[in-house]
């Protein structure tokens, strides 16, 4: 077997702490991800998913437990180290696609590589290959309002793509779609995904997409079943 790429140990996160609206989100939550591993991760709204995620992808601190990438503890790193990690390492996908709206799809995709120190040309290359990949090759000179919304949210994957992450965060990647383009969206996603290795983590509400996925974990009263 081999090792976890990414693990969460005990992971503790409470909100307005001695407070009488104190709100206990993560207790003692544990997951281990191992390379390749496609996760689903069902928990009820305000259930902390989210706080779960942002965890795990280095954009928040637990108050108590371990955040580890191949075997290295993250979360009590630097700032500075941290987005390093974040950025080379850890792709992240929303439910709103946050695309910039004044970027073509090519640019929003080739933005995160070339703050990354990829040359114009070798971002521009790799872009035009993932937006290939996801099928909208024809559509990388459209800008975000010109796209509809499956079009917009796979642009959002190829972006989180781009510095080629070991592991993808999703939170409700397709939330904000409807079903047929929800089911489309998440067969590109788990296809890509498997094609090029990588583990992720998907936050859905969804049984029949949760059930495509190598396994599910339950996020309840602040554990992970």
């Amino acid at each position: 077997m081999s090792d976890p790429i990414l693990e969460l140990n005990a992971l503790e996160k409470t909100y307005h702490r001695d407070r009488p609206n104190q709100i206990n989100v993560l207790c003692g939550a544990n997951l281990e991800v191992k390379p390749g591993e496609i996760i689903a991760l069902v928990a009820p709204s305000g259930a902390g998913k989210s706080t779960l995620l942002h965890i795990a992808g280095l954009l928040d601190t637990p108050d108590e437990g371990e955040v580890k990438f191949n075997g290295e503890i993250l979360n009590k790193l630097s700032d500075r180290k941290r987005t390093a990690i974040r950025r080379h390492q850890i792709g992240f996908i929303y439910q709103f696609h946050h695309l910039l709206p004044e970027f073509s799809a090519l640019e929003n995709v080739m933005l995160p590589q070339l703050a990354n120190g990829a040359s114009k040309a070798e971002a521009k290359q790799r872009a035009a290959s993932l937006l290939s990949k996801v099928g909208i090759a024809e559509r990388a000179d459209h800008r975000p309002a010109e796209l509809s919304g499956g079009e917009q949210q796979r642009v959002a994957f190829c972006r989180a793509l781009a510095n080629a992450p070991k592991v993808l965060l999703a939170d409700e990647p397709t939330g904000n779609l409807d079903q047929s383009t929800s089911e489309q969206v998440f067969e590109i996603l788990v296809s890509v995904a498997r094609q090029t290795g990588l583990s992720a983590v998907i936050a859905t509400h969804n049984p029949q997409l949760a059930a495509k996925m190598d396994r599910t974990v339950t996020l309840k009263n602040g554990i992970l079943e």
